[in-house]
């Protein structure tokens, strides 16, 4: 383990089953009972379940009839993201009375560095249990929180004493830690890649970190160096507060299948605004419009153009995404549709960023 990372403090804090939760916050008869948020159609996915639903088997990005086989009492309630961001405004206002070092994944989660933070608290252990607090008293909800010496640690430890609660990994259990830990437990290693470890004797990170560099690079390409640091606690990415967008999309399911390009034209057209209303709300526009189609087999085709000026408006947006359509003949009646916009002007790499030094030796407790 480096030096200078081990002396970084990041909090990773990630709310709990933070959709179905505010549902059953606003409606209390859905408290303490299975919810769904999501479609319960025949195409309907759930986005998230509750805890009780998760007892069941329920779990995110499952379609809504394998959830309602799994858990026939399960209730589906219709997302309402305007009331989720509202939410996770109040959230992250929290975070920002501790640092300014605050990087969003997403509307529920996000990393926090407060090796040096506003509170003049040594604990970072400490500050993520006032930070929970905080959100408790203020938004009624419950949130959970790894801290440890850098980001990948910190969002595997929060995963652990969930729901509502917090796992510190100090500098000197960095190792104990990785190496007990299930490899699929390792962020960044997907289904199927733990198969083809687990066909090499590769259970743990102890059995990780047995392989070689070579090794790992061999059998898992440019993800093999990664592997081969993170299991010995090595992971040099820092809380970035002013992450990029790097594109913008949208897209539909639709309940029966479309064969039509009249239909998929009308369709495409409320995408495009939907694009249109959060590439305003955000003052971006982009050159690289993308058409993403999953057809009824499930196999996905996009088709791409990038443009010598930027654009923004539904009318243009749908202009190009109609000539991509017309693009070639589709191959299968069509599922769903998708528009998103890349090469965005928001590009914020000519700008200095100044960085407190984090190499120098730091006698804090976590």
């Amino acid at each position: 383990m480096e030096a200078g990372l081990a002396n970084r403090k990041i909090i990773h804090v990630d709310m709990d089953a933070f959709y179905a939760s505010v549902e059953q916050l606003d409606r209390p008869e859905l408290r303490g009972k299975p919810i769904a948020v999501g479609g319960s159609s025949k195409r309907g996915v759930v986005s998230a379940a509750s805890y009780e639903a998760r007892k069941f088997g329920v779990r995110s990005a499952m379609s809504g009839v394998m959830a309602r086989r799994n858990c026939p009492d399960l209730i589906f309630v219709k997302p309402r993201f305007d009331r989720y961001t509202e939410i996770s405004r109040k959230i992250r206002k929290i975070f920002f009375e501790y640092t300014d070092l605050v990087e969003p994944l997403s509307l529920d989660e996000a990393y926090l560095d407060v090796t040096q933070n506003k509170k003049g608290n040594p604990s970072a252990t400490l500050i993520a249990r006032e930070i929970r607090a905080q959100i408790k008293e203020r938004t009624g909800l419950n949130a959970s929180a790894g801290i440890s010496i850098n980001k990948f640690i910190a969002k595997v430890a929060s995963d652990v004493n969930k729901p509502n609660g917090q796992k510190t990994v100090p500098p000197e259990e960095v190792e104990a830690f990785l190496e007990a830990l299930d490899i699929r437990k390792f962020y960044g290693v997907g289904k199927v890649t733990a198969e083809k470890m687990y066909q090499m004797g590769i259970f743990t990170g102890a059995d990780l970190k047995e392989r070689s560099r070579e090794f790992l690079d061999k059998h898992f390409g440019k993800s093999g160096g990664y592997y081969f640091d993170v299991v010995r606690g090595i992971h040099r990415s820092e809380v970035k507060p002013d992450r990029t967008r790097k594109s913008l999309a949208a897209e539909r399911t639709f309940s029966e299948n479309i064969t039509s390009e009249v239909f998929m034209l009308e369709r495409l057209q409320g995408i495009a605004e939907e694009i249109e209303r959060r590439l305003g709300k955000s003052e971006i526009a982009g050159k690289t419009v993308t058409l993403k189609i999953k057809y009824s087999d499930f196999s996905l085709q996009t088709r791409s153009k990038t443009l010598p000026f930027y654009i923004a408006t539904a009318e243009l947006i749908l202009e190009e995404v109609k000539g991509l359509l017309y693009q070639e003949k589709l191959k299968e009646s069509v599922r769903l549709l998708g528009i998103s916009i890349s090469n965005l002007n928001n590009d914020k790499s000519d700008k200095p960023i100044e960085k407190d030094s984090i190499s120098e030796q730091l006698k804090f407790e976590f």
